[in-house]
């Protein structure tokens, strides 16, 4: 069972969120379903810039930033992450993926039946909700056991802390640790948009990730190929008509998947269960 931070932000959901609650799903008469995070117009349109001024922003903090090494690290950080005095729940997050295959943004087995594809925020509480409440659940069950595989697709909508956030997951993901530095992240995440996704706490996410090699997330975060997995995933997202977060789309490996749910519903689990489900049996 799940412990520390995990647990008692189950525990808060399950006692204030109608459609996130894990399976059986009961909706109370009279209160609307939990609608998912959703991206303005204006957010939309400038994305692309925001990137650009984020990774200015990055430069920027790497020359002027005090307390600081060259690369931006704030100094004292461990040079490969560890759960020696890891941030609240590492070691959760560290036996949740141990184990399961990782390459870039991908969980699972690559010759898994099903693919889930999931459009995430890392600023979204929803997607935070979302992912303390059933990712342990999706891996154990299908992801582990080889039914399914998680394409993780990191948008950033919300401000300036999602551009930072996804593409130091990004940067992650060269070196397969995405899902971990993404729990840890969520199970630590600050209030949107209050400037709470800083260098120090990216290194504190990183560090927190047993294996991951810091100054390499610091390195490859700016990186061209890091911003280039960026633009694709704004144009996936358009092509897929994803206009919030969470968005989890469900379907057989070689098929297009689908939505699991109403236009600006958050998922749920059963919702997930229920596509994969249909999916594995089609």
């Amino acid at each position: 069972m799940p412990s520390g931070k995990r647990s008692k932000l189950r525990r808060r959901e399950g006692a204030g969120s109608v459609a996130l609650k894990t399976p059986p799903p009961v909706r109370s008469k009279g209160l609307e379903p939990r609608r998912a995070r959703q991206a303005s117009p204006r957010a939309l349109a400038i994305g692309g810039g925001v990137l650009a001024l984020i990774a200015i922003g990055i430069a920027l903090a790497v020359v002027l930033g005090s307390g600081s090494s060259s690369s931006g690290i704030p100094k004292g950080t461990p040079t490969i992450g560890t759960l020696d005095g890891a941030l609240p729940g590492a070691e959760e997050v560290e036996r949740l993926y141990k184990g399961v295959p990782q390459h870039g943004l991908t969980l699972g087995s690559a010759s898994a039946p099903v693919r889930m594809v999931m459009f995430i925020d890392l600023q979204c509480p929803i997607c935070r909700d979302f992912e303390v409440s059933n990712m342990q659940t999706i891996v154990d069950t299908y992801v582990r056991t080889g039914k399914v595989r998680i394409d993780l697709e990191p948008w950033a909508f919300i401000g300036d802390d999602s551009f930072r956030g996804r593409l130091a997951l990004i940067a992650a993901s060269f070196q397969n640790k995405a899902f971990n530095f993404g729990s840890v992240l969520y199970d630590n995440q600050g209030p949107e948009n209050s400037g709470w996704l800083t260098d120090g706490m990216i290194a504190q996410i990183a560090a927190s990730v047993p294996g991951l090699n810091v100054k390499r997330v610091f390195d490859e975060r700016s990186s061209a190929r890091a911003k280039s997995i960026a633009r694709a995933v704004d144009a996936l997202a358009a092509a897929d008509n994803v206009t919030g977060t969470p968005t989890v789309l469900v379907g057989k490996a070689g098929e297009k998947p689908k939505n699991v749910t109403a236009p600006g519903a958050a998922p749920t689990l059963h919702d997930v269960e229920t596509a994969i489900q249909a999916a594995l049996g089609s």
